[in-house]
């Protein structure tokens, strides 16, 4: 049964009401993507219907109107996350593409042979390839830093393994298996007291708990926007304007040059230096309607709602027989990841699909950690403010079934 408050906040996603296998629909896969309200959606094709044309090159009414609603959303994303100049912000397809033009604008032309990349054991896979194959190009080393049982990292090791050859810390925010909060700012002094660069994968955090850049200080800061109720396709990677301007492009292409002849061409400034041609202005616009949405609700009501869910979920299901939590720290975002003894993480999905439950199950694009874990893969429920309790307890009881299954 939902509550009152559950009710108005699940009312704004309109496809929290439809059924999945003749069950009704219980989406506990956010940390993948989250559902999309119905102020965005409608933001979508309003832009569409109304305002469609491309920007920044058309001297026509459509054209400037969608210019200044791009333009608009730029600065919307600088406020949102509180940096220092609306030129920081770079639109981009998410938080993998955000990683790589940093790997490709800064890293590859700076780094040499010896030269040290430092990550941790959480991280997604897309803050390590990028870091990989950069460092394979230049002679570097990639460097990871451990964590303990409970997937808090060790912050002395960090401390320790930022070295003289450090040249970038790259570190994830919040982890999409355990739900560690990492100490991000701490992270950030430590490194910046050595002289390193340092970015920070904000997916997993945008969507749970403000961000504030300056605060955090970092050289850079990437999310996307499919992970905070935006649409697909449309990210952010911020940078800090004196890091950005000594950039060189990562892609050529229209709108981000000054002049070109065959001879030479010359580049704008950051923002459009870093994104030519034709972009997601429709992701953009619904990114600049989802924050708005994001405000409407309130971060208090959010957080606290999810912390909430959060707290509900560790204790129904550690009451289930055979079921082992990973990432038990008390600092965490609303995921919980486990495992269920002797059954196969593919084999639990499956079967809660068939009841309307829809979770993750695998590595989660994160196999170094499963491989610090010991395990293949884990089951993943991920949460939003707009699940439920009653939600959870149908997983627990759907979790119960599978044991009765396996165990027959």
């Amino acid at each position: 049964m939902q509550t009152p408050e559950e009710s108005e906040l699940r009312s704004h996603f309109p496809i929290l009401t439809r059924e999945v296998n003749g069950k009704p629909l219980v989406y506990l896969d956010n940390g993948a993507t989250t559902q999309k309200p119905a102020m965005v959606i409608d933001r979508l094709s309003e832009f569409y219907a109304e305002e469609n044309a491309n920007i920044h090159r058309g001297v026509h009414y459509l054209s400037m109107q969608a210019s200044n609603a791009y333009d608009r959303a730029r600065s919307t994303v600088a406020e949102f996350i509180n940096a220092g100049h609306d030129d920081e912000i770079i639109f981009v397809r998410g938080t993998t593409e955000a990683i790589n033009l940093v790997a490709r604008s800064h890293a590859a032309p700076a780094l040499g042979p010896g030269d040290e990349i430092l990550v941790t054991v959480m991280e997604h896979h897309a803050n390590i390839v990028p870091w990989q194959l950069v460092a394979q190009e230049c002679g570097a080393k990639l460097v990871v830093a451990p964590m303990d049982d409970a997937g808090e990292l060790l912050v002395d090791r960090f401390e320790e393994l930022v070295g003289d050859r450090t040249r970038l810390v790259a570190i994830i925010h919040a982890s999409n298996v355990l739900g560690t909060i990492n100490p991000v700012k701490e992270l950030v002094a430590l490194a910046r007291e050595r002289g390193a660069t340092t970015l920070v994968d904000g997916a997993q955090a945008v969507a749970h708990f403000p961000v504030d850049v300056r605060d955090i200080g970092s050289d850079f800061y990437v999310f996307s926007g499919h992970k905070m109720f935006a649409p697909d396709g449309i990210g952010v990677l911020y940078g800090r304007r004196e890091m950005l301007r000594a950039m060189p492009p990562y892609h050529g292409g229209g709108d981000m040059i000054e002049q070109v002849s065959f001879e030479k061409t010359t580049f704008r400034q950051p923002p459009e230096r870093f994104e030519a041609g034709t972009p997601n202005i429709s992701g953009a616009i619904g990114l600049a309607a989802t924050i708005d949405f994001i405000r409407s609700i309130g971060w208090e009501r959010i957080e606290a709602q999810e912390h909430r869910l959060l707290e509900y979920a560790t204790g129904v299901l550690t009451g289930i027989p055979g079921l082992e939590i990973t990432g038990t720290s008390d600092r965490k975002v609303a995921v919980v990841s486990f495992l269920l003894e002797g059954i196969h993480p593919h084999d639990i999905g499956t079967i809660l699909d068939t009841r309307g439950i829809a979770v993750r199950a695998g590595h989660h694009c994160a196999q170094p950690l499963m491989e610090r874990l010991g395990v293949n893969g884990t089951t993943r429920a991920s949460f939003s403010f707009y699940n439920t309790t009653a939600e959870i307890d149908q997983l627990a009881a759907a979790l119960g079934e599978v044991n009765r299954l396996f165990r027959i």
